[in-house]
């Protein structure tokens, strides 16, 4: 009889386990379909809720009952896109808010592209001009090339604030250029593209750049230079254009070099920056914010799929080979921008 138990007991568990995992195959799918569709809708009435609002507005210090505020705007990263457009809503929002005061940018940059560095120094002339509201600039670890130009926004009568260990200036244009066409040669690869100007392939890197080539990228190069010195030279007191033309050797300057060139006014900080424009306002009390843009995780997961795909990889390669005027402290490509 004990054997006839042995025998039948793993066969019912056997059975019961067949069971279960029979249960469990038409189960799981069946949660996991659900949880992707209620994620997929959870995402969607976020995204719907958040449409439009652009930058969030996050209290940075001061008193928090103040009527008059100030705004930090960050600067962080390689100015291209999707940077350039979250600065310029940050603009916006702080000419849309009457409570507004004053503004400080808080630049850690190395530069970027010249069109968006433009668009964020135009933006701001505007912004002060039709606010007249006044803005300082608050450079922390870097603010060069175009972090320099976007500075200068800020207009003649900003401060201009460094931190001892601020990297500043490189004043100049750079479009990056590869030439590898001896490295062709050496393994029998040559381009024949098809075109119909002598131009129409200029910078293409498998080829010697010619004499004619390099006059025409000559010109472009010194209308974005000749641009970027007016700017300083319009924005700094004491410095003429001749001045900065001697300083805009692409050299980077430090802190006190800076200073001592009339590139920056003060040695200071963030916080230094915000108590000064309080002052020159005239302000018992104020309300600091700083605006901020965020990702979603979805949004970030999306990216990265993207990135993957077989029409992004195309994109990328033909994207590498469009000719690129910068200001940007760099001697090469360009780098990837920021993800905040």
């Amino acid at each position: 009889m004990a054997e006839k138990m042995a025998t039948v007991r793993p066969a019912d568990g056997v059975q019961n386990g067949d069971r279960w995992w029979r249960r469990c195959r038409r189960t799981v799918p069946v949660l996991l379909v659900l949880s992707v569709l209620v994620n997929v809708a959870l995402y969607y009435l976020w995204d719907a809720a958040s449409a439009g609002k652009g930058p969030l507005e996050e209290f940075h210090s001061g008193e928090r009952s103040s009527e008059s505020t100030l705004v930090v705007i960050p600067i962080k990263g390689v100015i291209m896109p999707p940077l350039t457009g979250r600065v310029l809503s940050m603009i916006d929002r702080a000419e849309q808010d009457d409570s507004v005061q004053g503004v400080v940018l808080l630049i850690d940059s190395p530069g970027g592209l010249v069109s968006d560095s433009h668009q964020i120094y135009h933006r701001l002339e505007q912004y002060r001009q039709d606010s007249g509201n006044p803005i300082y600039v608050a450079m922390s670890r870097m603010a060069t090339s175009g972090g320099l130009y976007v500075a200068m926004g800020a207009g003649p009568q900003a401060k201009v604030f460094a931190e001892p260990t601020t990297w500043t200036g490189s004043i100049g244009v750079i479009i990056p250029r590869y030439d590898v066409s001896d490295l062709s040669a050496r393994f029998g690869v040559s381009v024949d593209p098809l075109k119909t100007g002598p131009l129409k392939d200029s910078l293409n890197p498998f080829r010697e750049l010619s004499e004619n080539e390099r006059a025409v990228w000559s010109v472009i190069l010194d209308d974005a230079f000749q641009r970027f010195i007016g700017v300083i030279a319009d924005n700094r007191d004491g410095l003429d254009r001749r001045r900065v033309t001697e300083l805009a050797t692409g050299q980077i300057y430090t802190a006190s070099q800076a200073q001592e060139q009339g590139l920056v006014d003060e040695i200071g900080y963030e916080e230094d920056a915000i108590e000064s424009l309080k002052q020159q306002l005239g302000l018992s009390t104020v309300r600091v914010v700083i605006y901020r843009f965020e990702q979603g995780w979805l949004e970030l997961l999306t990216s990265a799929i993207e990135v993957r795909e077989p029409r992004h990889q195309l994109q990328a390669f033909l994207d590498a080979g469009v000719p690129r005027a910068l200001y940007l402290c760099s001697w090469g490509g360009l780098p990837p921008g920021p993800l905040e």
